[in-house]
């Protein structure tokens, strides 16, 4: 008898370990697909840490999806290219809706598809990282070259992209923001009315991308 009562409790403690571990594997299987968006200068490889992450947290690796955007166009041309990959991506997987990760300026041309190119109805979870959303003076160093200089503070480009409601449609917008970010000035610029704002510990504009408190609760966000 009591050896039936030690392997039933056996038997019961694995049961309560495979529930405990399962879920991170079945509701990642189930959630939407990730589009990541760079930033200026950079390319698709700058994601990977994060996608890295992601699988080791049970995303499966075709539904995670990072490409190179060129940074010689406009914002409104690379959200065409945006808007061109959300297609692709549903086509692809039969997800109704994307959910879209950004870092730096990668977070305004994704905003204009948004608010511009109907994005709103193809989206779930959109996410800034460090995104210049009010302008930087940064850009001041730059503002001979498009679409650098669209993120300098007071542009046309961004006064339109923040006229009216900055997060417009069901989207579940969230930002992170460093206050040592030494890219985006004032650091504050990230935050978005409407939005879950997140300041972030003290870390550098790149680290958003690869520190490992930031990937948790963005892996959160977009669960």
């Amino acid at each position: 008898m009591r050896r039936l009562v030690l392997a039933g409790l056996f038997l019961l403690a694995l049961s309560f370990a495979f529930l405990a571990s399962s879920p991170r594997q079945s509701s990642a299987n189930h959630v939407d697909p990730i589009l990541f968006v760079h930033g200026y200068t950079s390319d698709a490889s700058a994601w990977n840490t994060m996608i890295s992450r992601f699988q080791a947290d049970g995303w499966e690796s075709n539904r995670l999806f990072a490409y190179t955007f060129s940074s010689t166009k406009s914002n409104a041309s690379i959200a065409q290219d945006v808007k061109a990959r959300v297609d692709q991506i549903r086509a692809a997987t039969g997800a109704a809706k994307v959910d879209i990760i950004t870092h730096s300026m990668g977070g305004l041309s994704s905003r204009y598809y948004l608010k511009n190119l109907g994005g709103q109805a193809d989206v779930d979870d959109w996410v800034s990282l460090g995104g210049p959303n009010h302008g930087t003076t940064w850009a001041y160093g730059c503002f001979f070259i498009s679409p650098c200089n669209q993120m300098i503070p007071g542009s046309s480009f961004l006064n339109q992209l923040n006229s009216g409601d900055e997060t417009p449609g069901a989207v579940n917008y969230g930002t992170w923001w460093s206050p040592c970010d030494e890219l985006i000035n004032p650091d504050t610029s990230v935050i978005l009315s409407g939005a879950t704002n997140t300041q972030t510990s003290c870390m550098g504009h790149s680290a958003l991308r690869t520190d490992a408190t930031v990937y948790s609760q963005v892996r959160e966000f977009v669960r």
